[in-house]
């Protein structure tokens, strides 16, 4: 063995690596809590526990000060133990993915999302872009990567590997638009807010012409200036104020749209002509609608031939709102829960076949991109559907969203388990101590919800909706950050916010 990579005699105690890596990728804040050293010794384990001496790693990263350092060190670790590593460079997360379905190659992508500039991290693939999860091998890997760190890593291998540079963008952006013939929409107007990430540098080459043809599509480009730094605003989509900017935009340029993507671009969020955001969940139907559609009629993708389906398969998760399973019923599909989390969905995916799957937080996965999330191709597919019609986005995505959603509302409570145990008692009286899922809403909460039935739901979260199925909402501890997380929805605004306010203020008090 040699020297420990810290922890030898005289050196700082090890990075505790249990607090960097979660349940479907790492991430950690630099410096503190991942480093070089630490990064290293996980791209020695990444081969080893994967057996993948003699085979190719591919690596790439989004635009974080640390992440070309992080690359090298990761790089070092895994040709240390005899891996050929593929280096793209900087790309979307989705170009990773992309990379490891074309190339049948396992890898790796440097980023923290959306996370603030501290932060860095990794997201682990297989071949075919099959993710790599706690319950597939993120785990051993990092105990692998922990004694590595502890007791130094092995001797390098006598045939190292290789390093290698190859640029994907052509290829990535040719095989989207393979999947979503752009060629004949009527001309749109189209402002990306690219918070200074990735997407910056793949919107060019897919909706513009820095690679291919141009597109009837005008692009009023907002913050491509990659910059890990986020000077603009944060890159995370998913909270409103990082959205005002481009709201704003869309109603100065009179756009027919806007899309905003986080920082390693593999979600996408759409803003409609009047500058209002369009639920995830309302993609989601949208899109789903257009793959039934397609899987039913049959198709060829990168030479496979997909034969025409009877009952294609769509995944959501169980925060999205009732109206896709209603949908994709009504279209001749399938609707299949599955809780949240991009390996876990990617997992069902591949069980079921399914065709498409979508999740609240504007992750969108496709059979036609290796079961993997891609935000870009679900902003084409509102593309196209925009744009093969007249109608203005407004009047196009009112018809996917039939219920009022609260939105993603974030608590940080002390103890979460205690938080949700005082709205159970509220809202689901006599439950489970009655045996039955069922309970009763509590007098005092309000008088439209007293005594009215309820039903319980334990899976990802817990889930409490009224028996008649007119309002429902779930909470849910975040994986990746302190805040107990709160979605709900109801048949009418005033019982969607009876029931928020009713929730939030027992999860707060």
């Amino acid at each position: 063995m040699t020297s420990p990579v810290s922890g030898s005699p005289g050196a700082a105690t090890p990075i505790d690596l249990t607090d960097s890596f979660k349940a479907y990728d790492v991430r950690g804040i630099v410096g503190e809590t991942i480093t070089e050293e630490s990064v290293r010794a996980v791209g020695a384990a990444f081969v080893e526990v994967l057996n993948l001496a003699g085979q190719t790693v591919l690596l790439g990263g989004d635009m974080r000060a640390s992440t070309p350092a992080f690359i090298a060190a990761f790089a070092e670790g895994a040709t240390e133990r005899g891996a050929d590593v593929v280096d793209l460079g900087l790309i979307s997360t989705d170009m990773l993915y992309y990379a490891a379905g074309v190339l049948d190659a396992p890898g790796v992508m440097f980023t923290a999302s959306h996370n603030p500039a501290a932060y860095n991290g990794m997201k682990m693939s297989l071949a075919g872009a099959v993710p790599i999860s706690s319950e597939s091998g993120l785990f051993e890997i990092r105990d692998v990567a922990q004694g590595y760190l502890e007791s130094g890593l092995p001797e390098p291998v006598v045939a190292l590997g290789s390093r290698i540079e190859k640029d994907l963008l052509a290829g990535y952006a040719g095989y989207l638009r393979s999947l979503v013939d752009l060629s004949g929409s009527r001309p749109l107007k189209v402002v990306v807010d690219a918070g200074n990430g990735m997407a910056g540098k793949t919107t060019p080459a897919v909706l513009g012409d820095a690679e291919l043809a141009a597109l009837p599509l005008e692009i009023v480009p907002l913050y491509f200036e990659l910059d890990g730094t986020f000077p603009n605003h944060p890159a995370n989509p998913l909270e409103p104020e990082n959205l005002r900017d481009l709201q704003a935009a869309v109603r100065e340029h009179g756009a027919d749209l806007g899309l905003a993507f986080d920082g390693d671009a593999d979600r996408c969020f759409v803003i409609d002509e009047q500058g209002e955001p369009v639920s995830p969940s309302a993609v989601t139907g949208l899109v789903a609608r257009r793959e039934i559609h397609r899987a039913r009629a049959g198709s060829t993708v990168n030479g496979v031939v997909h034969a025409p389906e009877e009952t294609p398969v769509v995944i959501h998760n169980l925060i999205t709102s009732r109206a896709v399973p209603e949908l994709v019923a009504a279209e001749g599909g399938r609707a299949v829960e599955t809780r949240v989390g991009h390996s876990f969905i990617k997992a069902v995916m591949a069980q079921e076949s399914a065709v498409f799957g979508g999740e609240h937080s504007a992750h969108y996965y496709f059979r036609d991109f290796f079961n993997a999330d891609t935000g870009m191709l679900a902003a084409m597919h509102v593309l196209a559907a925009l744009g093969e019609q007249p109608l203005p986005l407004s009047e196009l995505a009112a018809e996917y969203s039939p219920y009022v959603a609260s939105g993603e509302i974030n608590s940080e409570v002390a103890d979460k388990d205690a938080a949700v145990e005082k709205v159970l008692v509220e809202f689901a009286v006599g439950w489970p101590e009655s045996g039955a899922n069922t309970g009763y809403v509590c007098e005092p909460c309000h008088p439209k919800l007293a005594g009215r039935e309820t039903r319980v739901s334990q899976v990802d979260g817990t889930t409490v909706s009224a028996a008649d199925g007119s309002w429902w909402f779930n909470l849910r501890p975040s994986n990746t950050e302190p805040f107990l997380r709160y979605n709900g929805e109801a048949h009418d605004r005033e019982t969607m916010e009876i029931v928020r306010d009713a929730v939030l203020a027992l999860v707060r008090s």
